[in-house]
């Protein structure tokens, strides 16, 4: 009796090949795709867009070479790659493209060695003479009867009507005078002696200095004693040709002895003074000659330096030298300002700008444009400062561009990328004498990274100073030979601490 059934499929030997061979195609097809498809996204993630040296990012080529200034491989940069992290640079060195020196405002210098000259520009404030400014005062108490028109800047003649005053005490003064007047008149014509007619002149005379004092003009006092009628207004006249810097005068004023109603300049010459740095007004003499130019009028004149000791100004820390100008046609006016040229002598050797220089307190250093869009540190010794330049006694040398604008920037990602530059593991196997120390892990003249045992075993290496320098080649240790003391920077202690940065005396 059967309780169960079981079936077996057949078993057909024609099959068995076939679906193992399927099988193994299938597999082969899809690695063949997957390395095509990754074969493919390899390429298009580092295609090559051009050839760089990395030593100077401005040398570009499309093909593959060596670089024509130390014989280094020219090497690929890559679609999406940034060139900057290829370049071999030396320590502090940083490089930055031209759009972001345009946009952080870098401004490069040559420097230049000085011609035994300078100019110095500045700017001068005009002034009128004190010497030749006039007040007009109030000898007596009174009222302003009438006023003429003539507010500040306006031009007035000597003896120019500028307005009507009243006074008691002018009419008391206008009846002596008269009465010493009549009284000389009829002692002249006796035939008594000539004492009392001098009495009587003496008399006359300083009646005379009365009216003066009290603002009566020489005009009106020859009116006075030609008509020998007391006058009622008294006017007040201009004692010089000039121009009225200031008026405090109205009609119907009320005004005190003493209260002062005009000032009055001559403006036929004038003074300018100078803004200066202290150690620039000793670079002039008196009598100095000093280009002024009026800006708006597009006209110059010429000043001499004043003999009068310049002043010094807290508020701007300046000192103010004066300055005499002669001023035809009067163009040159109280307040306002002209730009001034000096010509003084300068301290022989290179200059540069001031504001290249950035001071650490430990020393100071400038930016040099080695090459297109790469700066690198330098420091300098300075010498004299005059203007707004300073002579460098060494770490320059002409022709060489320094940063004048964007330095602080630049001198900030300097500092940041520092750390990264060099690290003592790279010298650790470093086999030196004693007493001698390996230089900072790059080529002095390029830059390259270097080894430190096989530029030794190439004989690339070369001694300055008790300093060992090696070379990527013999183009660079050349070039090293022929100026050692410009190559001659960034060194690194060998021994006691490889980490750290030293310079040579």
């Amino acid at each position: 009796m059967h309780t169960g059934s079981v079936y077996a499929v057949p078993n057909n030997p024609m099959k068995r090949p076939l679906a193992l061979v399927s099988f193994v195609f299938l597999a082969l097809l899809v690695f063949a795709a997957g390395r095509y498809s990754a074969k493919s996204n390899r390429a298009d993630a580092k295609r090559i867009l051009y050839y760089v040296d990395p030593m100077h990012p401005s040398y570009r080529s499309d093909k593959p070479g060596i670089a024509p200034d130390c014989g280094m491989a020219l090497e690929p940069v890559y679609e999406g790659e940034d060139p900057a992290a290829r370049l071999q640079l030396k320590p502090g060195a940083v490089s930055i493209s031209p759009e972001k020196q345009l946009l952080i405002g870098v401004r490069v210098l040559a420097v230049e060695k000085n011609s035994g000259s300078r100019l110095i520009h500045t700017t001068g404030r005009v002034e009128a003479d004190s010497s030749k400014t006039f007040r007009v005062m109030a000898g007596a108490e009174g009222w302003v009867q009438s006023v003429k028109n003539n507010p500040a800047g306006t031009l007035v003649k000597k003896d120019e009507l500028l307005a009507f005053l009243y006074s008691r005490e002018f009419r008391n003064a206008e009846q002596a005078y008269l009465g010493s007047l009549a009284s000389l008149e009829r002692l002249k014509g006796s035939h008594d002696q000539e004492d009392p007619a001098r009495s009587s002149d003496a008399s006359l005379r300083i009646n005379e200095e009365q009216l003066r004092s009290l603002g009566m003009g020489e005009p009106q006092i020859k009116e006075l004693a030609k008509t020998r009628q007391i006058t009622r207004d008294i006017t007040l006249t201009s004692p010089i040709d000039g121009i009225v810097l200031s008026r405090e005068v109205s009609p119907g004023q009320r005004f005190e002895k003493g209260t002062e109603f005009y000032r009055i300049a001559d403006l036929g010459r004038v003074w300018i003074t100078a803004d200066l740095f202290g150690g620039d007004t000793q670079l002039f003499v008196p009598g100095a000659r000093v280009k002024a130019t009026i800006r708006e009028r597009a006209k110059t004149v010429f000043a001499t330096v004043s003999d009068t000791p310049p002043l010094f100004d807290p508020a701007s820390r300046t000192l103010k030298l004066r300055l005499e100008a002669e001023n035809p046609g009067l163009v040159l006016r109280p307040d306002m300002f002209v730009d001034l040229e000096f010509s003084a002598k300068a301290p022989a050797g290179l200059a540069i700008p001031q504001d290249a220089v950035i001071d650490s307190g430990l020393q100071k250093i400038v930016y040099v444009e080695a090459s297109d869009g790469v700066f690198e540190p330098r420091p300098v010794i300075l010498g004299t400062a005059y203007g707004n330049f300073v002579t460098v006694t060494n770490g320059l040398a002409a022709g060489e561009k320094v940063v004048t604008s964007g330095n602080f920037l630049i001198d900030s990602e300097s500092k940041m990328r520092s750390t990264t530059l060099i690290s003592p593991s790279v010298i650790k196997d470093a086999h030196l004498s004693s007493g001698q120390h390996a230089v900072a892990l790059r080529d002095p003249v390029c830059g390259m990274q270097l080894d430190t045992k096989q530029g030794s075993s190439a004989g690339h290496s070369e001694k300055y100073h008790g300093e060992v320098f090696q070379f990527c080649s013999d183009k660079c240790q050349k070039k090293f030979q022929q100026d050692p003391a410009k190559y001659a920077g960034v060194k690194v202690s060998s021994v006691a601490d490889p980490a750290a940065v030293s310079r040579p005396e």
